[in-house]
């Protein structure tokens, strides 16, 4: 059986902004979420994924740049040639190239944005700030790449039946679904509110009972469920979220759609937000 892989990325890991790692597995329409783990390094966290042999895996950080942005920096337009360019910039390059790219532009337009983005309500991926997506796609992507991960409609891995499957996944397009805009989490302790905890009790009870368009129910222990509550910042929760969205693609994987349920019509240098 596949092991599925959520997780919850920080571009810059510590011991005080973790990155977070749920495992599980699925039996018919049921995710059971099996352990979560936390690392405090890149590398620590490549080494776990490398420890696993076989995983599909969704990624809370973006794959690809908006080609608006690629055009206009006349960098190159293929996928994995654009990326490789992109991981040889330093962080302080990329800000400087976006920036300029965003002040040339009319207020209300700064960022050029992917075609995923606005199904999905997510940020544009160049956004180097608030949150520093940018940063968080140049330290994950080429991990993966190093792994030998396949990416679905952008990459194809380093064997023709791929062991590591990366998507794209976004937590907060699962909790909105349920939650609509209310808020359920914060990495300010002064928000870690009463209101904020029902939220997340909401939005875990929605999980279990499968009341999403995904059609998935999430199986957790007492003590999982009790975990993920209490955890105020969220970022279990979000790994979690993203588990059940692999696990999504893993019933389209399972059902005949070789892209993971990513659209035929999916742009093949932007990528694609996995069930968006």
């Amino acid at each position: 059986m596949v092991t599925l892989l959520g997780c919850d990325f920080s571009s810059s890991p510590s011991a005080r902004k973790q990155i977070v790692l749920a495992y599980g597995q699925l039996d018919k329409s049921r995710v059971q979420l099996l352990k979560i783990e936390r690392f405090s390094s890149l590398a620590a966290w490549s080494a776990a994924l490398q420890a696993q042999t076989h995983w599909v895996g969704g990624f809370d950080l973006p794959f690809g740049l908006p080609r608006e942005l690629v055009e206009a920096l006349g960098w190159p337009r293929t996928w994995r040639e654009c990326m490789q360019w992109y991981a040889r910039l330093s962080r302080e390059q990329i800000r400087t190239e976006f920036k300029a790219f965003c002040d040339a532009r009319p207020a209300g337009s700064k960022f050029a944005h992917r075609a995923t983005d606005g199904l999905a309500g997510s940020s544009s991926s160049m956004k180097w700030v608030n949150p520093p997506v940018a940063y968080m796609m140049h330290a994950g992507v080429p991990a993966l790449l190093a792994l030998g991960a396949s990416f679905p409609g952008l990459h194809s891995g380093t064997t023709l039946k791929p062991a590591r499957v990366a998507l794209e996944a976004y937590p907060g397009m699962l909790a909105r679904e349920v939650l609509g805009r209310t808020s359920y989490k914060s990495d300010d302790k002064s928000k870690h509110t009463t209101e904020r905890l029902i939220a997340r009790k909401d939005l875990i009870n929605a999980l279990e009972l499968g009341l999403t368009r995904l059609n998935l129910r999430l199986r957790l222990s007492h003590a999982q469920r009790d975990a993920l509550v209490a955890d105020a910042s969220g970022d279990a929760l979000d790994a979690v979220l993203c588990l059940v969205q692999a696990a999504w693609a893993q019933t389209q994987y399972a059902n005949g759609h070789p892209n993971y349920g990513l659209p035929s019509t999916m742009d093949t240098l932007e990528g694609w937000i996995v069930s968006a």
